[in-house]
């Protein structure tokens, strides 16, 4: 009897549009309430980890030269507190890690290794010739070669733009920054151009200075590339911090 009492019941509010409408509204409206929520508080749930600072503007470059060819789809960037990824990666990530990431590049596919703290562990001569033609170093390798990065100059006039849309999105960058983004970007890639002290004043002592891809004569998005994966994970200062209390 009470079987055939709900049957009814659920078969009245599906004969009712309008009901049936705003019931499916309600539900869909309390998932989306759970979902996004959190996001309100996201200051208060990510806290800061020493070392951390905003992209330089030709790290920035290179994370969009990442994300344009793809890079993402067989490469995540988030080592998880799992005993062997933590001794094949490194330190497990942190959220603070990814603050500045529009998007995040955290990921669960793994053609290739995870990058999180690929930064310092190989030359920039190794990531060039890795990038160029990938078998030629790692015999057997699936990735494809990116050989016309070292050939294409890097377009550093719209680099402004990309700090000032970051900018309203909330990362930190300072108007000062933002105008002064392609002159830093070169300045990064020309250690002979002895900006390093400008450099440093603006975004710390952990901005790598040097030409990346082996050519001074001209700036490429190999350049950028090389040193957006030169940075990756060697930012936070670990020896600073509860990595306990802030990966709480």
């Amino acid at each position: 009897m009470q079987a055939e009492q709900n049957d009814s019941s659920h078969a009245k509010l599906e004969r009712n549009g309008i009901a049936f409408a705003m019931m499916i509204l309600f539900v869909a409206s309390l998932g989306g309430l759970f979902e996004i929520a959190p996001l309100f508080t996201i200051e208060n749930t990510v806290e800061e980890a020493p070392g951390m600072r905003p992209y330089t503007p030709l790290e920035l470059a290179g994370r969009d030269i990442y994300v344009r060819e793809g890079c993402y789809a067989c490469h995540s960037q988030m080592i998880r507190t799992l005993k062997s990824d933590v001794d094949r990666y490194g330190h497990f990530s942190l959220a603070a890690e990814s603050m500045y990431d529009h998007p995040h590049q955290w990921g669960s596919k793994r053609t290739g290794p995870d990058l999180a703290r690929i930064g310092g562990k190989y030359s920039d001569a190794w990531h060039v010739a890795h990038l160029i033609a990938p078998r030629d170093v790692v015999a057997g390798s699936v990735m494809p070669g990116y050989p016309f990065l070292a050939e294409t100059r890097l377009d550093t006039a719209r680099l402004p733009a990309s700090l000032r849309a970051l900018q309203i999105a909330g990362v930190p960058y300072t108007d000062e920054q933002v105008e002064s983004a392609t002159l830093h970007a070169l300045a990064q890639g020309d250690v002979e151009a002895e900006f390093e002290d400008e450099l440093w004043e603006s975004y710390g002592d952990s901005v790598q200075v040097r030409d990346f891809d082996g050519n001074p004569d001209l700036l490429t998005e190999m350049d950028a590339l090389v040193a957006y994966l030169q940075m990756l994970g060697t930012l936070v200062k670990f020896d600073e911090i509860d990595v306990q209390e802030i990966a709480r």
